[in-house]
C-alpha cells in the first residue's frame, strides 16, 4: 500500500490494489505489531544491519539488497509516523529502542493507517475480496513479459481479467504447507498469517520466474499454544532461554535465529525439556508492559496469562518451535530480484515477504523495498515511449487466449462431479506428508534424500487429485486455489531442500545425509519451473560493492 503512495508522488500512473481479503485487516499485520524490528538507531549505520543479517543467514544473503533496504529503513519509518503511527518516545523526544535495531510502537492499527492512506490517494483504486490466481504473460524475442493478471471475486460469481504495464507482487510468504502445532479448529493458530498461502511464489513459478533460497525455511521460536512472538520477551525483558533444570542453554548452541530454535529442539531431545524464557521474578510494571505489548499484536497471549491468573512474573514462559514457513521477510526465500526489485519476468516486481535474498526485513524493510520498487516503476513506466514500445510487442490474440484458459480452469472446478475427497482432506494430507517426509515438527525438522523423494511423489499425487475437486461456490474455489498454491510451493521447496548438500542452518534445513556445513555450498540455490519440473540453478554470492543485473 505504501508503494502506491510513492508511485503517486513520482508519476501519474494509475494504480490498482487487489486484495483477496480487505486491506484494512489483511495479511501478517492484520492484528498489529508492537515494534518495528528494522531501524538504524543512533550510533549505527546501514552496513551494520547488513552485517547482522549476513551473520544470521550464515553468508547466504544478497548484500546489495540488504544495503539498499537498510538505507531506506528510517525514511519509511518517518513516513509511517507522518501517516499517524504512534512511535514511543522518551523524555527527550527520541524513539524508544528495543536493542540496537528495534523501536517500540503502538501498532494495533498499523494496517488501517496504511489502508486509509492508500484509499484516499489520487489515481489509486482498491478491489477487496478479489483473489488473483495467475499472471498473464507474453513471450517476445525469447523474453517473458508480464501483461496483467486474472482472478475472481471470493463472494460473487465474477471473474476478473486485468491488463497492466507493470505488476508488483506483495502477496506475502507461505504458511500452512506443514502440519501445524495445534490440531482441529485451532490448526490455523499459527505464527504467520494462515491466509498467506504462497500465492505469489506459485504465480511466479508458473510464469517462469526464477526463485531463490526456498531451502532456508523459517521456523519461529514461539510461546507454546498461543504461538505468540517471543522477541518481545527475549529482547524487551532480556529473558534467557532455560531448560527444565533452570540452566541457560542459548550460548551453548549459538544466538542466531536458527540456532536459538535448534538449541530448544536439542534440549528437548536430550530430555531436558520443556524449555522456557526466564521471566519469573520480573517486576509488576514489566509484566504490565508485556500485557500491553501483546495486546498490540497477539492478544491471545495476554488473555492466556490473565485467564490463568499466572503471569510471566510468576511463571516462566514455555516456548516451542512452529511448523516451517517460506517467508522472505525473515529468511532469504523468494523471487530472485535485482536491486530495483525487478524479477526475471519483465515488468514484474517483488517486495516484502515474497522477495528473496534480503532477510530480516520485517515491516519497515518490506516498506523500504516498496519505496525502491516504486522509484523504478515511476522512472521506467511513466514514460509514454517505453509504454508504447511495451504495448507494441504484445500480441492481443495471445493475451485473450491466455486469460481465457485461466478463467476456463475456474469453470472446470464448478463442472467437476462430486469428489471422494474434500478440499480439507487434501490439505491435511499435504501437511501430513510434508511434516513426516520433508522435515516437519514430528521429525524435529530433519530430512534426507530418501524422505524427500517420498514427499515429492506423494505431493505430485495430490496435485493430480486437486484437479478433480468440486467447487460449489466461489469460497470453495478460493480454498482450491490456495491448496494448489501450497502444493506448487511444496514441490519447489522439496527440490531446494534436496539440492543443498549440507546443513548450514540447523533446524531450518537439517539434512541428515549432509550434517555438516560445506564451503562448496557458499552459493545461492535458485530454481525455475520448466516443462513441469523444478530446474535447480546455482549462483555465485553477491557481496557489498558487487553489481548484479539479470
Amino acid at each position: 500500500m505504501l508503494c502506491c503512495l510513492y508511485i503517486r508522488k513520482k508519476s501519474n500512473l494509475k494504480v490498482h490494489i487487489i486484495e483477496k481479503a480487505n486491506i484494512k485487516r489483511s495479511g501478517c499485520l492484520a492484528a498489529g505489531v508492537n515494534a518495528l524490528n528494522a531501524y538504524i538507531t543512533e550510533g549505527h549505520k546501514p552496513e551494520d544491519y547488513v552485517e547482522y543479517a549476513k551473520k544470521d543467514g550464515d553468508k547466504i544473503v544478497r548484500e546489495d539488497l540488504l544495503l539498499s533496504m537498510s538505507q531506506n529503513l528510517n525514511e519509511v519509518t518517518h513516513e509511517l509516523e507522518r501517516l499517524g503511527l504512534v512511535i514511543l518516545k522518551d523524555e527527550n523526544g527520541k524513539y524508544v529502542s528495543r536493542g540496537w535495531r528495534n523501536i517500540k510502537i503502538n501498532g494495533e492499527n498499523i494496517k488501517p493507517i496504511l489502508a486509509k492512506a492508500a484509499t484516499t490517494s489520487k489515481n489509486v483504486s482498491v478491489l477487496n475480496h478479489v483473489n488473483i490466481t495467475d499472471l498473464k504473460t507474453s513471450n517476445v524475442n525469447g523474453e517473458t513479459f508480464v501483461t496483467g493478471a486474472v482472478g475472481f471475486n471470493v463472494n460473487e460469481n465474477i471473474a476478473y481479467d486485468f491488463n497492466a504495464q507493470v505488476v508488483l507482487m506483495a502477496t506475502g510468504g507461505a504458511a500452512g504447507i506443514y502440519r501445524p502445532n495445534n490440531p482441529g479448529f485451532s490448526r490455523h493458530k499459527m505464527w504467520y498469517s494462515p491466509f498467506n498461502t504462497g500465492a505469489g511464489f506459485a504465480m511466479g513459478l508458473r510464469a517462469g520466474a526464477e526463485m531463490t533460497t526456498f531451502e532456508m525455511r523459517f521456523i519461529a521460536l514461539r510461546c507454546k499454544d498461543t504461538i505468540a512472538p517471543t522477541g518481545t520477551i527475549a529482547q524487551g525483558v532480556g529473558a534467557h532461554q532455560l531448560n527444565s533444570n533452570g540452566e541457560v542453554y542459548e550460548q551453548k548452541y549459538g544466538l542466531t535465529t536458527s540456532e536459538r530454535l535448534y538449541g530448544t529442539v536439542s534440549e528437548n531431545l536430550a530430555g531436558r525439556g520443556p524449555c522456557y524464557l526466564g521471566t519469573k521474578g520480573i517486576s509488576e510494571q514489566t509484566q504490565t508492559d508485556l500485557y500491553k505489548a501483546y495486546l498490540n499484536m497477539a492478544p491471545s497471549q495476554t488473555l492466556k496469562w490473565l485467564e490463568a491468573d499466572n503471569g510471566p512474573s510468576v511463571q516462566n514462559v514455555e516456548i516451542c518451535g512452529t511448523e516451517p514457513y517460506i517467508v522472505g521477510g525473515h529468511t532469504a526465500s523468494g523471487y530472485w530480484i535485482d536491486n530495483n526489485r525487478r524479477t526475471t519476468v519483465k515488468g514484474l516486481y517483488a517486495t516484502g515477504d515474497v522477495a528473496g535474498g534480503c532477510p530480516q526485513k520485517y515491516v519497515t524493510g518490506a516498506l523500504a523495498e516498496a519505496l525502491i520498487a516504486a522509484d523504478d516503476i515511476a522512472n521506467v513506466f511513466s514514460s509514454k515511449i517505453s509504454g508504447e514500445n511495451l504495448e507494441a510487442t504484445v500480441a492481443v490474440s495471445d493475451l485473450e487466449e491466455n486469460s481465457a484458459s485461466f478463467i476456463k480452469s475456474y469453470i472446470n472446478y464448478f463442472d467437476n462431479p462430486e469428489s471422494a475427497f474434500s478440499i480439507q482432506d487434501l490439505e491435511e494430507a499435504m501437511q501430513k506428508i510434508m511434516d513426516e517426509y520433508a522435515g516437519g515438527i514430528t521429525q524435529h525438522y530433519q530430512f534426507n534424500h530418501a524422505s524427500l523423494e517420498i514427499a515429492k511423489t506423494k505431493i505430485k499425487e495430490l496435485q493430480v487429485l486437486s484437479k478433480k475437486l468440486k467447487a460449489n461456490n466461489t469460497r470453495d474455489l478460493l480454498h482450491i486455489a490456495e491448496l494448489n498454491e501450497r502444493l506448487d510451493v511444496a514441490i519447489a521447496l522439496i527440490a531446494h531442500l534436496d539440492a543443498r548438500h549440507e546443513t548450514r542452518w540447523h533446524s531450518f534445513a537439517e539434512n541428515k545425509d549432509y550434517p555438516e556445513k560445506s564451503s562448496e555450498w557458499e552459493c545461492y540455490v535458485n530454481s525455475k519451473l520448466e516443462n513441469g519440473e523444478i530446474k535447480i540453478i546455482k549462483r555465485d554470492l553477491v557481496r557489498l560493492g558487487d553489481s548484479y543485473e539479470h
